[in-house]
């Protein structure tokens, strides 16, 4: 008997030992990201512009981060990911440099929003395409732990450290200066991805047989797929699903908690950093117990019913409890950690379509862009006639039939699919995670 190679401390973390400095130049790359999120908005109003042409312009940049979320993947499966990080770093960096020589010096808001609306494109190019990388990279029992360790990388850089850097400089060097800081943790972070990663994956993705697609039938592939199969289509749903109530919560729960739970605006913003700094850590575990309990049962268990749950605490403990900040810390941080529940659906949804995984991810981005206005639209349609109450229960029901619908995203090979059934029986192999 042979004994293998004992494995590296970064094997054993479930990170793929030729991606690693991917991930430490995803950190750095997104904490320069999030360097602005919590600052940005009143710096524009001290600069005389308005709050609706400030909202105008966030609006614009989160329509410009939703289309590159959806193009990274297909372009990934054109370009292949590092080409495609490499045009996210680069519409980064040109668009931040003139939101800071031109725009803000000449207070032009048309600059403005050229250059802060359209650099929406460059940190879902750089980031998405490092997780088609990661899918193609990754061996499949360890697939979502990677992807673990990609958002534990993603949303502790945004917005967690991202602010706590921001906090620290401000005071010391001045708004305006913290911004160009940003932009040096945005090189640092890209420049260290690309140049130190060392993985052949990274350029253009082989086709298979009669695969040859053009960039317009990968384009439009991107949405067909939603379609062509099915599994794809629903967890794009799930993807929706996951955070519509994060991004509808923005927008009631600050007022809830302050008017009528008694709450502070200190206390509230104590409870939001403890809801998403939980779910940084809840990110990378879900990836590890997605890979030994089942991709689809974690998504369904975890994140479905989980969610359910929590959403529905996050209401009615402080309703019945009142301004308890040690419960509502509690279900603050449940909620954070059930989103998390969801990770697997990164490593699940690509591996349905294994021939088409930039295109499978695509469609999963879209999910991801939607659920940022499903939320609020679902806020702005029932908050009148229904009450906070009664949209609690509406994101509560859209978790229930998440849970429902992780039932069937079945893997390809697993047993009683189509797939399967096509090819027959198989020699035996390890299991894979559902």
């Amino acid at each position: 008997m042979t004994n293998s190679p004992p494995r590296s401390p970064i094997t054993r973390l479930g990170i793929p030992p030729t991606l690693a400095w991917g991930y430490l130049g995803l950190l750095l790359f997104m904490i320069g990201d999030g360097v602005e999120s919590g600052y940005l908005s009143p710096y524009l109003l001290d600069q005389h512009l308005s709050e609706s042409r400030v909202a105008l312009l966030f609006t614009v940049y989160g329509i410009a981060a939703g289309i590159a979320a959806w193009l990274s993947g297909v372009l990934s499966d054109l370009w292949g990911p590092r080409r495609v990080m490499w045009a996210g770093l680069g519409i980064w960096g040109v668009f931040q440099l003139l939101f800071l020589t031109v725009a803000i010096p000449l207070g032009s808001y048309p600059l403005m929003m050229c250059g802060y609306g359209l650099r929406g494109l460059g940190y879902p190019l750089f980031a998405y395409g490092f997780l088609v990388w990661i899918a193609g990279v990754a061996p499949r029992a360890r697939l979502g732990t990677a992807m673990g360790w990609f958002w534990f990388a993603f949303t502790g850089g945004l917005p967690t450290l991202g602010s706590l850097v921001a906090s620290g400089l401000i005071p010391h060097i001045g708004a305006y200066a913290t911004l160009w800081a940003a932009l040096v943790l945005v090189a640092a972070g890209g420049l260290i991805a690309l140049l130190l990663v060392r993985d052949d994956h990274g350029g253009r993705r082989p086709r298979g047989d009669g695969d040859g697609q053009g960039p317009v039938a990968t384009l439009v592939g991107s949405v067909t797929i939603l379609w062509r199969n099915p599994r794809v289509g629903v967890g794009s749903v799930v993807r929706v699903i996951n955070t519509a109530s994060q991004f509808g919560f923005f927008v009631i729960l600050p007022i809830h908690f302050t008017r009528t739970v008694g709450f502070t605006l200190t206390q509230w913003l104590h409870l939001l950093s403890a809801m998403f700094a939980t779910n940084i850590f809840a990110n990378l575990l879900f990836g590890v117990v997605g890979d030994r309990f089942g991709w689809r049962r974690t998504i369904a268990w975890f994140g479905g019913a989980g969610c359910t749950l929590s959403t529905l605490l996050l209401f009615y403990v402080p309703h019945a409890a009142g301004a308890n900040f040690s419960l509502a810390l509690l279900v603050a941080a449940f909620y954070g950690a059930t989103l998390a529940g969801y990770v697997p659906l990164s490593a699940l949804v690509p591996t349905l379509e294994p021939r088409h995984q930039g295109q499978a991810l695509a469609a999963l981005n879209l999910g991801a862009g939607a659920s940022t206005f499903v939320g609020p639209a679902v806020v702005a349609l029932f908050v009148g006639p229904l009450g906070v109450e009664g949209v609690v229960w509406i994101f509560a029901g859209m978790y229930a039939v998440s849970w429902a619908l992780a039932h069937f995203l079945k893997l390809p090979d697993e047993p009683g699919t189509a797939d399967a059934a096509r090819r027959g029986p198989e020699p035996a192999a390890a299991p894979a995670p559902a």
